[in-house]
């Protein structure tokens, strides 16, 4: 929806008039899935907040239109011939919000504070190629002797321990964004507050109301800022799908970053091409709390997830928009042939449904004794799974009770150990590796394994994969360590993921793509 301020200015010429359109203000009003629960980078890790920080920032490279990774800050780059070296060339006319030049400096310190332990970023350990990163992140080294640093103001060079064939991909993420280090130390955690914040990216903060809109104003010093076809972006968080599906309607927003599947059948007769489902590197997962002790034998785990009808859900409560998971890694990943799944993938669900009975009975459970509480934060689509779930758990004798938390604190509680039984989660890739997804479940991983499951050999093996520069033999490592996580079911893989979006036909530059990223920076608004 084009919203307009039009200011004409009336000229006598002559005894004549002339009038003089002024420009209309281009707005973008963009429904997001849900409020961040921060604006510093490096504390973020969901993908509503991801979509937010790719327009505030840019990174040394980044994601176009088609998910394809391009220069961002950097204009060029070297890689030495062992692969354990980076050296990244900074455009000259590469600006902060506020004018400053962005300087390697600038990477310096924002991969230094990445690993500060007393920032506890959740995505830390995505750096960790990086030589040094993990023992600094575990206060066994200080900031400084991170592996990166600034040859001049316009020359990065990153040094890794292993050669890591997905860095340039790892590098668009938003935990790899520079900072503003003069503001960060002028206002510290109230740095990210409107009127404090600067950024790089194509737009900047103006406002941000919770439960309302967060407001970004086009970036006049960003160095394509010629090419950014959008004044505005107003992000209105919308945990309520269908509410999103009836601004769209109204033509009130012009994109929903998730669709009301339960209506799915209505958008498809009513909207047409402007329902955009895609596949999408992702799996939706039930983490499961392995330290309870009606929870920690892998047998009930076993049996949980053999009851799971992932045919029904993604085809009865997901409309099709899903795909039946029977692995942690979804396919279509790069660097993985041969993937790995539950053995029990093809078999009949009533011929599981047997099975998981034998399990539960050699594990001493007993029809009727086990009771869990199946957790999930506010969505329709959410609470329609885990009822569906618990119907399912019912032919076993096991018994559920849902509970639903609001988005913004609800994955604050897992990754803070809260209480609870299982719960839904999803995985989003970062970048195309299996590594992004099996290194959720690495013991160290506080942020991310929300079980708090610990396996050795799981361990060892993400680390010896880690430590691997043949891709094929890598691949293997990798699967042994899938093969663990599938044998222990600490997180039961459940869907893959499709993104869906709707996508209004006057918002021009959307191309679908599987990583399901779309910069406002390429984006218009036509009449």
């Amino acid at each position: 929806m084009l919203k307009a301020t039009v200011f004409a200015t009336t000229f006598a010429m002559g005894g004549g008039y002339m009038a003089s359109a002024a420009l209309a203000e281009v707005v973008y009003n963009r429904g997001n899935d849900t409020d961040p629960t921060t604006l510093d980078h490096h504390k973020t890790s969901t993908v509503a907040e991801g979509h937010i920080m790719r327009d505030l920032y840019e990174g040394l490279v980044v994601q176009d239109n088609k998910a394809n990774v391009v220069p961002g800050v950097a204009e060029k780059w070297e890689i030495s011939d062992d692969g354990l070296k980076y050296t990244f060339h900074l455009r000259p006319d590469a600006k902060w919000s506020n004018g400053d030049p962005v300087t390697a400096e600038d990477f310096v310190f924002a991969y230094q504070r990445v690993q500060d332990p007393k920032v506890a970023a959740p995505y830390a350990n995505m750096l960790y190629p990086m030589v040094n990163a993990e023992a600094i992140n575990k206060g066994e080294k200080k900031p400084e002797e991170l592996g990166v640093k600034a040859v001049d103001d316009k020359t990065l060079e990153i040094s890794l321990s292993s050669p890591t064939p997905y860095l340039l991909e790892l590098l668009t993420h938003q935990i790899s964004y520079p900072l503003h280090k003069a503001s960060v130390e002028k206002f510290g955690e109230e740095y990210t507050k409107p009127g404090n914040l600067v950024t790089n990216g194509a737009f900047m903060l103006e406002a941000f109301t919770p439960n309302d809109k967060i407001v970004m104003k086009k970036n006049p010093n960003f160095h394509d800022a010629a090419n950014v076809k959008i004044d505005t972006v107003n992000f209105i968080p919308f945990e309520d799908r269908a509410n999103c599906l009836r601004r769209f309607e109204a033509g009130e927003v012009q994109s929903c970053s998730d669709l009301a599947y339960e209506q799915l059948s209505y958008m498809k007769e009513k909207m047409a091409d402007q329902v955009h489902i895609v596949p999408k590197l992702g799996t939706y997962y039930l983490p499961v709390k392995v330290k309870k002790e009606k929870l920690a034998d892998p047998r009930v785990r076993q049996a949980i997830s053999m009851v799971i009808d992932r045919d029904f859900l993604a085809n009865e409560i997901w409309k099709g928009a899903m795909q039946p998971a029977y692995s942690l890694v979804p396919p279509g990943i790069s660097n993985y042939d041969n993937p790995v799944f539950l053995d029990y993938k093809d078999k009949d669900i009533l011929d599981r449904e047997d099975e998981a009975k034998k399990l539960l009975e050699e594990a001493g459970v007993k029809e009727g004794q086990l009771s869990v509480e199946l957790r999930y934060n506010t969505s329709v689509n959410h609470k329609n799974t885990m009822t569906a779930v618990a119907d399912m758990l019912k032919s076993v004798g096991i018994n559920s009770t849902l509970v639903e938390m609001e988005g913004t604190g609800y994955f604050d509680y897992m990754k803070q150990d809260g209480d609870f039984d299982m719960t839904r989660a999803g995985w989003i890739g970062d970048y195309s590796d299996p590594q992004n997804f099996l290194f959720l479940f690495e013991s160290q991983n506080l942020g991310f394994n929300y079980p708090r499951w610990s396996n050795a050999d799981y361990d060892a093996a993400m680390k010896k994969a880690g430590e691997t520069v043949d891709l094929n033999e890598r691949a293997a490592i990798l699967r042994q360590a899938e093969e663990i996580f599938l044998k222990e079911m600490p997180a039961i893989p459940v869907m893959y993921y499709a993104s869906g979006n709707l996508v209004s036909a006057k918002l021009k530059g959307w191309e679908d793509n599987i990583m399901d990223v779309h910069g406002s920076r390429y984006l218009s608004i036509e009449n």
